[in-house]
């Protein structure tokens, strides 16, 4: 019977009860060793994508990621199968496109259908002079604009996880963290300015910009320290039971002792 306390049991479940991941999209993360909810929450983001909010491309100096409001024009199907699919959006000042490689053109109607409002955020580059967002990362109902923060934590990866699917078991499992004792020296952690486990945990998952992600951030030294913490405490009760483990007695009855005594000169 497993010692472990019944309030990690969440963290130490298939991933498949995590939202969004099925059996094959648990597999490709065994791939980069990530078994149970608990081996997401110690997946730190490496680095980040700012999107800055603008109204217009035209305020920005291209490429960017950006983050606007646009309204739907027109669909242009493409000619040739093997060509892109277009979607012509107008911002507060100018007409620009959206491009689809190997689109569902019902799915993209679905989407953005012609005369509506939506939110869109991605990279805007500039082709043979003009503005273009391939592939929008988010398009959103404006209603849902809350959904796309400034500032984007990237993971690791593995061949068929997705950025978004990543977020999503990122912050399913962080929603299983409970909120656990103390464990830390209480005059260490004040000294030091550390946050509780439980938020270090939503601070490295969360953060506001590319300085949140360094190293030496407060959040993640106090995380760190807890791992060296539990391998010391992991080495300290393993001597502790080497010690208190009975030594074995050995008795003889003397005779390959006199044997030895016999065949002396």
């Amino acid at each position: 019977m497993s010692k472990r306390p019944g309030i990690l049991f969440p963290l130490f479940q298939e991933l498949t009860a995590l939202d969004g991941i099925g059996p094959k999209t648990a597999m490709r993360l065994g791939a980069i060793d990530i078994i149970r909810p608990r081996d997401l929450l110690f997946t730190l983001p490496f680095s980040g994508l700012e999107r800055c909010e603008v109204n217009s491309v035209s305020n920005a100096i291209l490429p960017k990621n950006l983050t606007l409001k646009i309204k739907v024009i027109a669909h242009i199907p493409p000619a040739v199968k093997s060509r892109p699919y277009k979607v012509t959006v107008q911002d507060d000042k100018i007409i620009f496109g959206l491009v689809f490689f190997h689109a569902n053109s019902n799915y993209l109607k679905k989407m953005l259908p012609v005369g509506a409002c939506r939110v869109i955020s991605g990279k805007v580059e500039l082709f043979d002079g003009e503005a273009q967002m391939v592939h929008p990362d988010y398009i959103l109902h404006p209603r849902e604009e809350a959904r796309i923060g400034v500032f984007e934590p990237i993971y690791p990866l593995a061949a068929g996880i997705t950025k978004k699917i990543m977020a999503s078991a990122i912050r399913s499992a962080v929603e299983l963290a409970p909120k656990l004792p103390e464990w830390v020296d209480y005059t260490e952690k004040k000294r030091c300015g550390w946050p509780d486990w439980k938020a270090a945990l939503v601070q490295v998952h969360h953060p506001k910009s590319i300085n949140d992600i360094q190293p030496s951030t407060k959040a993640r030294v106090r995380l760190a320290y807890d791992e060296f913490l539990a391998h010391q405490l992991t080495l300290a009760l393993a001597r502790q039971k080497l010690r208190r483990a009975k030594g074995l007695s050995t008795i003889g009855d003397g005779q390959l002792r006199s044997k030895i005594i016999a065949s002396l000169p």
